[in-house]
């Protein structure tokens, strides 16, 4: 089939582009010509220079598709503001979906986030019926990924054949930004030896990009599928970084009544400093939450494989290894 593929350059979109080019699929990207190449070394893709925020590029990228993968965000949310982050996953998705619409695509894979699920109290587990409550749409992202969706529900109701995936936290190679790929550099630098009190599901790259491709083959139109792991808390996270890593093991557990002022702080920090933050204070609250999710929908109806957190660090870490990243 002829794909198209947005956001191709980053973690996720590239390793999906590699797996459908393996597949045999003809493999188009769209992709501003400022994006940094080194997620796609190797992968033989036809590019298309545009932008989710300019119809006009969309409207040529997808000419002749018949699939359509939107993975396309703003997710390191921590290094832009707001106003960004919410045009960028809102209207850059209502384009896409309009001329998905318009171009007679079969079907297109939304790539959203449990993030637009939100987070449950201590240790339950979350599945695709629960939606982002609004005490927690203080959090920018969840709650633009929370009406990205609602945009793909609309074009739904419109006519539109999509499907929405929710992975959770994806760790994996070609993670050349280092955004999960930080929990090898922290604990390597000895970083992790403070723990916040929460927790999050992880999942290997390979097996969210398999639940891309089984959401696009036998999704059925409007569901959403949450592509995650293992549920871990981030003491044992960091336990098994130091494992894999060899760096510091993780030494104290802060309490949760701790991180208000503590975030209080990192933003004090952030607001005289000039260079990008490493963490801000929303990150240090969010720490305290537990994102811990039931794959069981998506295990059932898209046969999602299963590999341990553990396993996912060692092909990361021996990915950044072989490519000269650390």
């Amino acid at each position: 089939m002829n794909i198209l593929v947005t956001g191709a350059t980053g973690f996720l979109g590239s390793n999906l582009a590699a797996a459908l080019v393996e597949q045999g699929h003809r493999v188009r990207i769209l992709r501003r010509a400022t994006s940094r190449l080194d997620a796609l070394a190797g992968i033989d893709v036809e590019h298309h220079i545009g932008d989710i925020e300019d119809r006009a590029s969309i409207d040529k990228a997808i000419a002749g598709c018949e699939v359509v993968f939107h993975t396309a965000a703003i997710s390191q949310y921590w290094l832009n503001d707001n106003a960004t982050t919410y045009r960028v996953n809102i209207e850059g998705t209502r384009n896409v979906l309009a001329a998905a619409k318009q171009a007679g695509v079969r079907r297109v894979v939304h790539t959203s986030s449990v993030a637009a699920l939100g987070y449950g109290a201590a240790n339950a587990l979350l599945d695709e019926t629960h939606d982002l409550p609004e005490s927690q749409y203080w959090w920018p992202y969840g709650h633009s990924k929370h009406l990205a969706e609602q945009v793909v529900h609309d074009a739904v109701a419109d006519g539109l054949d999509a499907v929405i995936v929710n992975p959770t936290i994806i760790v994996g190679p070609r993670d050349v930004n280092f955004i999960s790929g930080s929990i090898i550099t922290a604990s390597m630098r000895g970083q992790l030896r403070v723990a916040p009190p929460g927790g999050a599901n992880f999942a290997h790259v390979d097996n969210v990009v398999a639940g891309h491709v089984a959401a696009a083959e036998k999704g059925r139109v409007g569901e959403r599928y949450i592509l995650g792991g293992e549920n871990l808390s981030y003491v044992e996270m960091a336990r098994i970084a130091h494992d894999v890593t060899g760096g510091a093991g993780p030494m104290l557990v802060l309490p949760k009544w701790s991180l208000p002022p503590l975030a209080w702080l990192v933003d004090f920090y952030n607001s005289i400093r000039k260079s990008p933050p490493v963490m801000t204070g929303e990150r240090m609250r969010l720490g305290g939450e537990t994102f811990y999710f039931n794959t069981s929908k998506a295990e059932k109806e898209l046969d999602l494989p299963k590999t341990s957190f553990r396993q996912a660090l060692i092909d990361t870490y021996t990915w950044y290894r072989e490519h000269g990243f650390i």
